[in-house]
Protein backbone atom coordinates (compact mmCIF):
# COMPACT_ATOMS: atom_id res chain seq x y z
CA UNK A 1 0.00 0.00 0.00
CA UNK A 2 1.52 3.52 -0.97
CA UNK A 3 1.78 6.26 1.08
CA UNK A 4 -0.32 9.20 0.46
CA UNK A 5 0.93 12.84 0.27
CA UNK A 6 -1.56 16.00 -0.41
CA UNK A 7 -2.30 16.47 -3.98
CA UNK A 8 -0.33 18.96 -5.91
CA UNK A 9 -3.04 21.38 -7.44
CA UNK A 10 -1.70 22.94 -10.86
CA UNK A 11 -4.48 24.60 -12.15
CA UNK A 12 -5.26 27.07 -8.84
CA UNK A 13 -1.40 27.63 -8.79
CA UNK A 14 -1.76 28.86 -12.36
CA UNK A 15 -5.00 30.78 -12.57
CA UNK A 16 -4.17 32.94 -9.13
CA UNK A 17 -3.54 36.71 -10.15
CA UNK A 18 -1.37 36.75 -7.11
CA UNK A 19 1.12 34.15 -8.08
CA UNK A 20 3.71 36.12 -10.38
CA UNK A 21 6.72 33.63 -10.26
CA UNK A 22 6.80 29.96 -10.85
CA UNK A 23 10.35 28.50 -10.10
CA UNK A 24 11.17 25.20 -11.29
CA UNK A 25 14.05 23.54 -9.33
CA UNK A 26 15.26 20.44 -9.20
CA UNK A 27 19.29 18.22 -9.94
CA UNK A 28 19.90 17.94 -13.65
CA UNK A 29 17.73 15.48 -16.16
CA UNK A 30 14.82 15.17 -14.42
CA UNK A 31 12.51 17.00 -16.98
CA UNK A 32 12.78 20.49 -15.02
CA UNK A 33 12.73 22.70 -18.76
CA UNK A 34 10.11 20.19 -20.19
CA UNK A 35 8.23 20.89 -17.24
CA UNK A 36 8.48 24.92 -17.18
CA UNK A 37 7.51 24.88 -20.77
CA UNK A 38 4.50 22.81 -20.06
CA UNK A 39 3.45 25.22 -16.90
CA UNK A 40 3.89 28.36 -19.34
CA UNK A 41 1.85 27.02 -22.34
CA UNK A 42 -1.11 26.05 -19.87
CA UNK A 43 -0.94 29.07 -17.89
CA UNK A 44 -1.44 30.94 -21.32
CA UNK A 45 -3.98 29.02 -22.66
CA UNK A 46 -6.03 29.60 -19.08
CA UNK A 47 -5.40 33.83 -19.62
CA UNK A 48 -2.20 34.38 -18.22
CA UNK A 49 0.31 36.77 -19.88
CA UNK A 50 3.05 34.45 -19.27
CA UNK A 51 7.11 34.06 -20.39
CA UNK A 52 9.00 31.34 -19.78
CA UNK A 53 13.07 31.67 -19.13
CA UNK A 54 15.20 28.46 -19.61
CA UNK A 55 18.74 27.77 -19.02
CA UNK A 56 18.54 24.83 -21.04
CA UNK A 57 20.80 24.94 -24.76
CA UNK A 58 18.96 22.09 -26.73
CA UNK A 59 17.06 23.30 -29.83
CA UNK A 60 14.23 20.69 -29.16
CA UNK A 61 13.06 23.21 -26.24
CA UNK A 62 12.44 25.90 -29.24
CA UNK A 63 11.08 23.65 -31.86
CA UNK A 64 8.40 22.18 -29.23
CA UNK A 65 7.69 25.93 -29.28
CA UNK A 66 7.01 26.19 -32.51
CA UNK A 67 10.24 28.87 -32.38
CA UNK A 68 13.57 28.89 -34.85
CA UNK A 69 15.85 30.04 -31.83
CA UNK A 70 15.52 31.37 -28.32
CA UNK A 71 18.10 34.14 -27.12
CA UNK A 72 18.68 36.18 -24.46
CA UNK A 73 15.42 38.16 -25.97
CA UNK A 74 11.45 37.17 -25.01
CA UNK A 75 10.10 35.47 -28.07
CA UNK A 76 6.06 35.11 -28.63
CA UNK A 77 5.07 31.56 -29.07
CA UNK A 78 2.83 30.95 -31.94
CA UNK A 79 0.06 28.40 -31.60
CA UNK A 80 -1.08 29.23 -28.34
CA UNK A 81 -4.79 29.40 -27.94
CA UNK A 82 -5.64 32.87 -27.19
CA UNK A 83 -9.37 32.46 -26.48
CA UNK A 84 -9.07 32.74 -22.82
CA UNK A 85 -6.75 36.68 -23.55
CA UNK A 86 -3.42 34.98 -22.58
CA UNK A 87 -0.15 34.78 -24.47
CA UNK A 88 3.02 33.17 -23.73
CA UNK A 89 6.51 34.13 -24.48
CA UNK A 90 10.01 32.42 -24.27
CA UNK A 91 13.62 32.81 -23.80
CA UNK A 92 17.10 30.91 -22.85
CA UNK A 93 19.54 32.97 -20.42
CA UNK A 94 22.79 33.95 -22.51
CA UNK A 95 24.66 34.45 -19.69
CA UNK A 96 27.51 36.42 -21.01
CA UNK A 97 25.18 38.62 -22.55
CA UNK A 98 23.16 39.78 -19.45
CA UNK A 99 26.63 39.98 -17.43
CA UNK A 100 27.17 42.87 -20.57
CA UNK A 101 23.84 44.07 -20.24
CA UNK A 102 24.20 44.68 -16.46
CA UNK A 103 28.07 46.66 -16.85
CA UNK A 104 26.60 48.54 -19.31
CA UNK A 105 23.26 49.31 -17.54
CA UNK A 106 24.93 50.52 -14.07
CA UNK A 107 28.05 52.52 -15.34
CA UNK A 108 29.35 55.45 -17.66
CA UNK A 109 30.41 55.01 -21.26
CA UNK A 110 33.85 54.66 -21.42
CA UNK A 111 33.95 52.36 -17.87
CA UNK A 112 31.72 49.87 -19.62
CA UNK A 113 34.01 49.80 -22.24
CA UNK A 114 36.79 48.77 -20.12
CA UNK A 115 35.35 46.70 -18.41
CA UNK A 116 33.66 44.76 -21.81
CA UNK A 117 37.10 44.60 -23.17
CA UNK A 118 39.12 43.44 -20.37
CA UNK A 119 40.54 39.63 -20.86
CA UNK A 120 39.58 38.61 -16.81
CA UNK A 121 36.17 40.08 -16.70
CA UNK A 122 35.91 38.27 -20.44
CA UNK A 123 36.82 34.55 -18.25
CA UNK A 124 34.70 35.61 -15.11
CA UNK A 125 31.48 36.30 -17.49
CA UNK A 126 31.92 33.29 -19.40
CA UNK A 127 32.51 30.41 -16.95
CA UNK A 128 33.15 31.82 -13.31
CA UNK A 129 31.71 29.61 -10.91
CA UNK A 130 28.10 30.72 -9.98
CA UNK A 131 28.08 33.18 -12.84
CA UNK A 132 24.94 31.35 -14.46
CA UNK A 133 23.06 31.05 -11.64
CA UNK A 134 23.50 34.31 -10.63
CA UNK A 135 22.50 35.70 -13.47
CA UNK A 136 19.74 33.83 -13.60
CA UNK A 137 18.48 35.69 -11.09
CA UNK A 138 19.65 39.06 -12.58
CA UNK A 139 17.21 38.21 -15.67
CA UNK A 140 14.67 37.01 -13.55
CA UNK A 141 14.88 40.53 -11.65
CA UNK A 142 15.00 42.63 -14.92
CA UNK A 143 11.66 41.01 -16.11
CA UNK A 144 10.07 41.25 -12.91
CA UNK A 145 10.90 45.49 -12.95
CA UNK A 146 9.99 45.63 -16.58
CA UNK A 147 5.75 44.25 -15.62
CA UNK A 148 5.09 43.09 -19.42
CA UNK A 149 4.51 39.40 -18.12
CA UNK A 150 2.12 38.78 -14.95
CA UNK A 151 3.31 35.26 -14.30
CA UNK A 152 7.36 34.38 -14.99
CA UNK A 153 8.14 30.97 -15.09
CA UNK A 154 11.58 30.00 -14.34
CA UNK A 155 13.81 26.68 -15.16
CA UNK A 156 16.71 27.15 -12.79
CA UNK A 157 20.16 25.85 -14.40
CA UNK A 158 21.11 22.28 -14.79
CA UNK A 159 23.62 21.68 -11.98
CA UNK A 160 25.47 19.05 -9.77
CA UNK A 161 23.75 19.92 -7.00
CA UNK A 162 20.49 21.74 -6.54
CA UNK A 163 21.08 24.10 -3.98
CA UNK A 164 23.75 25.91 -6.04
CA UNK A 165 20.75 27.79 -7.49
CA UNK A 166 20.14 29.43 -3.69
CA UNK A 167 23.92 29.70 -3.19
CA UNK A 168 24.84 31.28 -6.44
CA UNK A 169 23.90 34.88 -5.15
CA UNK A 170 25.58 34.77 -1.92
CA UNK A 171 28.57 33.01 -3.28
CA UNK A 172 29.09 35.99 -5.56
CA UNK A 173 28.60 38.26 -3.26
CA UNK A 174 31.74 36.59 -0.96
CA UNK A 175 34.29 36.82 -4.24
CA UNK A 176 33.16 40.49 -4.50
CA UNK A 177 33.90 40.96 -0.64
CA UNK A 178 37.07 38.45 -0.61
CA UNK A 179 40.10 39.57 0.69
CA UNK A 180 42.00 39.49 -2.19
CA UNK A 181 39.63 41.92 -3.95
CA UNK A 182 39.75 44.55 -1.05
CA UNK A 183 43.45 44.22 -1.17
CA UNK A 184 43.53 44.98 -4.63
CA UNK A 185 41.24 47.73 -4.53
CA UNK A 186 42.79 49.08 -1.80
CA UNK A 187 45.62 51.57 -3.95
CA UNK A 188 42.35 53.28 -5.63
CA UNK A 189 40.59 53.99 -1.90
CA UNK A 190 43.94 55.33 0.13
CA UNK A 191 44.29 58.79 0.33
CA UNK A 192 47.29 61.06 1.14
CA UNK A 193 50.63 60.91 -0.62
CA UNK A 194 51.94 59.31 2.20
CA UNK A 195 49.45 56.88 3.01
CA UNK A 196 49.92 56.25 -1.02
CA UNK A 197 53.88 55.54 -0.58
CA UNK A 198 53.53 53.10 2.14
CA UNK A 199 51.05 50.71 -0.11
CA UNK A 200 52.64 51.21 -2.74
CA UNK A 201 55.65 49.57 -0.99
CA UNK A 202 53.41 46.58 0.21
CA UNK A 203 51.88 46.44 -3.12
CA UNK A 204 54.81 45.98 -4.92
CA UNK A 205 56.01 43.22 -2.24
CA UNK A 206 52.89 41.58 -2.93
CA UNK A 207 52.13 41.88 -6.86
CA UNK A 208 55.89 40.59 -6.97
CA UNK A 209 54.87 37.59 -5.29
CA UNK A 210 51.34 37.43 -7.10
CA UNK A 211 53.19 37.89 -10.40
CA UNK A 212 55.21 34.40 -10.02
CA UNK A 213 52.85 32.79 -9.55
CA UNK A 214 49.66 34.08 -11.74
CA UNK A 215 51.70 35.98 -14.29
CA UNK A 216 52.29 39.51 -14.61
CA UNK A 217 49.38 39.97 -17.42
CA UNK A 218 47.13 38.02 -15.63
CA UNK A 219 47.64 39.92 -12.40
CA UNK A 220 47.36 43.52 -14.08
CA UNK A 221 44.01 42.37 -16.04
CA UNK A 222 42.68 41.24 -12.88
CA UNK A 223 43.29 44.70 -11.04
CA UNK A 224 42.28 47.10 -14.08
CA UNK A 225 39.40 45.11 -13.90
CA UNK A 226 38.51 45.58 -9.83
CA UNK A 227 39.46 49.14 -10.70
CA UNK A 228 36.69 49.64 -13.01
CA UNK A 229 34.20 47.39 -11.07
CA UNK A 230 34.48 49.26 -7.89
CA UNK A 231 31.60 51.42 -8.08
CA UNK A 232 29.59 48.41 -9.35
CA UNK A 233 30.39 46.22 -6.55
CA UNK A 234 28.02 47.42 -3.97
CA UNK A 235 24.99 47.16 -7.49
CA UNK A 236 25.48 43.47 -7.43
CA UNK A 237 25.26 42.79 -3.75
CA UNK A 238 22.32 45.06 -3.45
CA UNK A 239 20.54 43.10 -6.28
CA UNK A 240 21.30 39.97 -5.09
CA UNK A 241 19.43 40.66 -2.03
CA UNK A 242 16.56 42.14 -3.84
CA UNK A 243 16.40 38.80 -6.02
CA UNK A 244 16.82 36.86 -2.39
CA UNK A 245 13.58 38.86 -1.26
CA UNK A 246 11.96 38.45 -4.08
CA UNK A 247 11.67 34.55 -4.37
CA UNK A 248 10.91 34.97 -0.83
CA UNK A 249 7.75 37.37 -1.05
CA UNK A 250 4.02 36.53 -1.39
CA UNK A 251 3.55 35.74 -5.37
CA UNK A 252 6.34 33.43 -5.79
CA UNK A 253 5.79 30.05 -5.38
CA UNK A 254 8.80 26.92 -6.11
CA UNK A 255 7.84 23.69 -7.87
CA UNK A 256 10.82 21.18 -6.86
CA UNK A 257 11.05 18.35 -9.96
CA UNK A 258 12.32 15.08 -9.43
CA UNK A 259 12.42 11.67 -10.91
CA UNK A 260 11.37 8.41 -9.37
CA UNK A 261 15.12 7.63 -8.83
CA UNK A 262 16.80 7.30 -4.98
CA UNK A 263 19.06 10.10 -6.30
CA UNK A 264 16.42 12.40 -7.56
CA UNK A 265 14.31 12.50 -4.53
CA UNK A 266 17.65 12.69 -1.81
CA UNK A 267 18.77 15.68 -4.13
CA UNK A 268 14.49 16.75 -4.14
CA UNK A 269 14.51 16.34 -0.64
CA UNK A 270 17.65 18.33 0.36
CA UNK A 271 16.24 20.88 -1.40
CA UNK A 272 12.91 20.69 0.02
CA UNK A 273 14.77 21.09 3.50
CA UNK A 274 16.59 23.85 2.35
CA UNK A 275 13.88 25.87 0.84
CA UNK A 276 12.01 25.44 4.45
CA UNK A 277 15.25 27.24 6.00
CA UNK A 278 14.99 29.82 3.89
CA UNK A 279 11.55 30.66 4.26
CA UNK A 280 11.02 30.39 0.61
CA UNK A 281 7.29 29.45 -0.50
CA UNK A 282 7.51 25.56 -1.72
CA UNK A 283 4.25 24.68 -3.60
CA UNK A 284 5.00 21.23 -4.07
CA UNK A 285 6.41 18.88 -6.19
CA UNK A 286 6.35 17.23 -9.55
CA UNK A 287 7.17 13.52 -9.53
CA UNK A 288 8.12 13.24 -13.43
CA UNK A 289 8.43 9.72 -15.83
CA UNK A 290 6.38 7.52 -13.17
CA UNK A 291 6.38 4.64 -14.76
CA UNK A 292 2.58 2.75 -14.40
CA UNK A 293 0.63 -0.20 -15.85
CA UNK A 294 -3.10 -0.94 -17.25
CA UNK A 295 -2.68 -4.40 -15.70
CA UNK A 296 -1.43 -3.22 -12.25
CA UNK A 297 -3.73 -6.51 -10.76
CA UNK A 298 -1.44 -8.97 -12.46
CA UNK A 299 1.85 -8.75 -10.34
CA UNK A 300 5.34 -9.48 -11.58
CA UNK A 301 5.54 -12.66 -9.38
CA UNK A 302 2.06 -14.32 -11.25
CA UNK A 303 3.46 -12.87 -14.70
CA UNK A 304 6.31 -15.00 -14.19
CA UNK A 305 4.88 -17.99 -12.78
CA UNK A 306 2.33 -17.56 -16.06
CA UNK A 307 5.35 -17.39 -18.09
CA UNK A 308 6.96 -20.12 -16.63
CA UNK A 309 4.41 -22.83 -16.86
CA UNK A 310 3.93 -21.63 -20.60
CA UNK A 311 6.87 -22.31 -21.41
CA UNK A 312 7.67 -25.61 -19.36
CA UNK A 313 4.01 -26.78 -20.95
CA UNK A 314 5.38 -25.92 -24.45
CA UNK A 315 8.78 -27.91 -23.82
CA UNK A 316 7.24 -30.59 -22.65
CA UNK A 317 4.90 -31.18 -25.86
CA UNK A 318 7.49 -30.77 -28.44
CA UNK A 319 9.77 -33.72 -26.08
CA UNK A 320 6.70 -35.53 -26.30
CA UNK A 321 5.92 -34.50 -30.41
CA UNK A 322 2.39 -33.57 -29.67
CA UNK A 323 3.08 -29.92 -31.05
CA UNK A 324 5.96 -30.00 -33.31
CA UNK A 325 6.73 -26.54 -35.43
CA UNK A 326 7.56 -28.00 -38.80
CA UNK A 327 9.91 -26.03 -41.52
CA UNK A 328 8.38 -24.34 -44.43
CA UNK A 329 10.16 -27.20 -46.42
CA UNK A 330 8.83 -30.26 -45.03
CA UNK A 331 5.45 -28.93 -45.01
CA UNK A 332 5.65 -28.01 -49.00
CA UNK A 333 6.79 -31.78 -49.68
CA UNK A 334 3.73 -32.69 -47.91
CA UNK A 335 1.32 -30.84 -50.06
CA UNK A 336 3.01 -31.63 -52.95
CA UNK A 337 3.06 -35.90 -52.25
CA UNK A 338 -0.89 -35.79 -51.30
CA UNK A 339 -1.24 -33.32 -54.90
CA UNK A 340 0.75 -36.08 -56.77
CA UNK A 341 -0.94 -38.65 -54.89
CA UNK A 342 -4.57 -37.75 -56.18
CA UNK A 343 -3.07 -36.74 -60.02
CA UNK A 344 -2.34 -40.36 -60.08
CA UNK A 345 -4.88 -42.04 -58.71
CA UNK A 346 -7.42 -39.91 -60.67
CA UNK A 347 -10.63 -38.36 -59.32
CA UNK A 348 -13.05 -41.77 -60.44
CA UNK A 349 -10.90 -42.84 -57.15
CA UNK A 350 -12.89 -42.83 -53.78
CA UNK A 351 -10.04 -43.88 -52.01
CA UNK A 352 -7.67 -42.16 -54.21
CA UNK A 353 -9.98 -38.91 -52.99
CA UNK A 354 -10.19 -40.01 -49.42
CA UNK A 355 -6.33 -40.17 -48.85
CA UNK A 356 -6.27 -36.85 -50.74
CA UNK A 357 -8.60 -35.65 -47.75
CA UNK A 358 -6.45 -37.28 -44.98
CA UNK A 359 -3.28 -35.25 -46.47
CA UNK A 360 -5.10 -31.76 -46.49
CA UNK A 361 -6.39 -32.57 -43.03
CA UNK A 362 -2.68 -33.28 -42.12
CA UNK A 363 -1.51 -30.04 -43.05
CA UNK A 364 -4.14 -28.06 -41.80
CA UNK A 365 -3.33 -29.91 -38.57
CA UNK A 366 0.67 -28.99 -38.37
CA UNK A 367 0.05 -25.40 -39.67
CA UNK A 368 -2.40 -25.22 -36.77
CA UNK A 369 -0.21 -26.71 -34.02
CA UNK A 370 2.54 -24.65 -34.84
CA UNK A 371 0.71 -21.37 -35.18
CA UNK A 372 -0.49 -22.35 -31.55
CA UNK A 373 3.22 -23.07 -30.60
CA UNK A 374 4.34 -19.67 -31.28
CA UNK A 375 1.25 -18.08 -29.29
CA UNK A 376 2.46 -19.76 -26.28
CA UNK A 377 6.00 -17.98 -26.91
CA UNK A 378 4.47 -14.41 -27.53
CA UNK A 379 2.21 -14.77 -24.57
CA UNK A 380 5.46 -16.09 -22.43
CA UNK A 381 7.54 -13.08 -23.69
CA UNK A 382 4.86 -10.40 -22.93
CA UNK A 383 4.13 -11.83 -19.55
CA UNK A 384 8.09 -11.53 -18.71
CA UNK A 385 8.21 -7.63 -20.16
CA UNK A 386 4.79 -7.11 -18.36
CA UNK A 387 7.00 -8.64 -14.75
CA UNK A 388 9.62 -6.20 -15.74
CA UNK A 389 7.03 -3.26 -15.70
CA UNK A 390 5.88 -4.52 -12.31
CA UNK A 391 9.23 -4.53 -10.87
CA UNK A 392 9.84 -1.01 -11.91
CA UNK A 393 6.69 0.31 -10.99
CA UNK A 394 6.84 -1.41 -7.41
CA UNK A 395 11.04 -0.23 -6.86
CA UNK A 396 9.55 3.56 -8.08
CA UNK A 397 6.66 3.43 -5.52
CA UNK A 398 9.00 2.36 -2.62
CA UNK A 399 11.38 5.10 -3.77
CA UNK A 400 8.47 7.66 -3.34
CA UNK A 401 7.36 6.12 -0.40
CA UNK A 402 10.66 6.82 1.42
CA UNK A 403 10.12 10.38 0.34
CA UNK A 404 6.45 10.76 1.45
CA UNK A 405 7.63 9.59 4.65
CA UNK A 406 10.12 11.91 5.63
CA UNK A 407 8.11 14.71 4.14
CA UNK A 408 4.23 13.65 4.61
CA UNK A 409 3.75 17.19 3.95
CA UNK A 410 4.61 18.22 0.83
CA UNK A 411 1.59 17.89 -2.14
CA UNK A 412 2.92 15.87 -5.02
CA UNK A 413 1.86 15.61 -8.53
CA UNK A 414 2.63 12.10 -11.06
CA UNK A 415 3.83 13.07 -14.54
CA UNK A 416 3.28 9.51 -16.68
CA UNK A 417 6.62 8.73 -18.35
CA UNK A 418 5.79 9.51 -21.82
CA UNK A 419 7.15 6.80 -24.76
CA UNK A 420 9.24 9.50 -26.39
CA UNK A 421 10.53 13.17 -26.43
CA UNK A 422 8.49 16.31 -26.41
CA UNK A 423 8.50 17.92 -30.15
CA UNK A 424 5.71 19.98 -30.55
CA UNK A 425 3.16 21.85 -28.02
CA UNK A 426 0.82 19.21 -28.39
CA UNK A 427 3.24 17.32 -26.61
CA UNK A 428 3.47 20.09 -23.67
CA UNK A 429 0.01 20.59 -23.63
CA UNK A 430 -0.37 16.37 -22.83
CA UNK A 431 1.90 16.91 -19.85
CA UNK A 432 -0.37 20.33 -18.62
CA UNK A 433 -3.46 18.21 -18.35
CA UNK A 434 -0.87 15.39 -16.85
CA UNK A 435 -0.04 18.20 -14.30
CA UNK A 436 -3.45 19.32 -13.36
CA UNK A 437 -5.15 16.32 -13.29
CA UNK A 438 -3.46 15.69 -9.79
CA UNK A 439 -4.01 12.32 -9.62
CA UNK A 440 -1.10 9.77 -9.08
CA UNK A 441 -0.16 7.35 -12.09
CA UNK A 442 -1.86 4.23 -12.77
CA UNK A 443 0.32 1.83 -10.94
Amino acid sequence: MSLESPVLEIDPLLDDPKTRIIVCCGSGGVGKTTTAASLGVRAAERGRTAVVLTIDPARRLAQSMGLTELDNTPREVAGIDRSAGGSLHAMMLDMKRTFDEVVVQHSDQERARAILENPFYQSLSAGFAGTQEYMAMEKLGQLRAQDAWDLIIVDTPPSRSALDFLDAPKRLGSFLDGKFIKLLMAPAKVGGRAGVKFLNIGMSMMTGTLSKVMGAGLLRDVQTFVAAMDTMFGGFRTRADATYRLLQAPGTAFLVVAAPERDALREAAYFVERLAAEDMPLAGLVLNRVHGSGAAHLTAERALAAAEALEEALEENLADGGIVDHPAGKADSQRASASSSASTAGSSSAGSSSASGSGTSSTASTSSTATAAGTERLAAGLLRLHAERMQVVARERRTRDRFVSVHPEVPMVDVTALPGDVHDLTGLRAIGEQLADGRPAAA
